[in-house]
């Protein structure tokens, strides 16, 4: 979460940058055709910095979710896939991500003015003569590539600490995954 949080977290991370949608490709291809790249480069600056901005709501939402782990669940984690920890958290923080994260990236969409900037990037790709009129859902978009590079994070961490005795940085890490070395 810090990773992500800090300035250009997203942006600066080539594992999470957010990318524009799909069907929004079309614009940025011909906003950079007419000489309008930096547009394209600011509006996708403006969804990382969103995300980044919504992922500073997720501290609470994880350590309610370890707080509350049951034993079974510890057991799954600890014996599990390589991944088994960042599927639990996906399993039990999602939905309450989600909601957290939605209006953190409608809010930081105004608050750093990216609603007018899509506006009108929309509006001048719209403008050009022959081309299929775009409406996107970005909020929904990048809450979603938010929650998507939270959890490639959480996985790449959980990677290192399973396989690398020197990320387990705090004596509990050492001891419980030193049961998971012996396995």
């Amino acid at each position: 979460v810090s990773k992500l949080t800090a300035t250009d977290g997203f942006y600066n991370n080539p594992l999470v940058k957010i990318q524009l949608p799909d069907e929004l490709k079309v614009v940025e291809q011909a906003l950079r055709n007419i000489g309008l790249g930096s547009l394209a480069d600011k509006g996708i600056q403006m969804l990382n910095t969103a995300a980044s901005d919504a992922v500073k709501e997720a501290t609470p939402i994880f350590v309610d979710a370890v707080t509350n782990i049951s034993f079974s669940d510890a057991k799954t984690i600890l014996m599990g896939a390589q991944d088994a920890a960042t599927q639990y958290l996906k399993r039990t923080t999602t939905s309450s991500l989600y909601a957290k994260f939605f209006p953190v990236v409608k809010n930081s969409f105004s608050k750093v003015g990216a609603d007018a900037v899509w506006k009108e990037i929309i509006t001048k790709y719209n403008s050009i003569p022959l081309v299929t009129k775009l409406n996107p859902d970005l909020n929904d978009y990048v809450t979603n590539k938010a929650l998507d590079g939270v959890y490639k994070m959480i996985a790449i961490e959980e990677k290192n600490i399973r396989t690398n005795i020197n990320a387990r940085t705090s004596s509990l890490l050492q001891k419980v995954f030193a049961l998971q070395d012996k396995k």
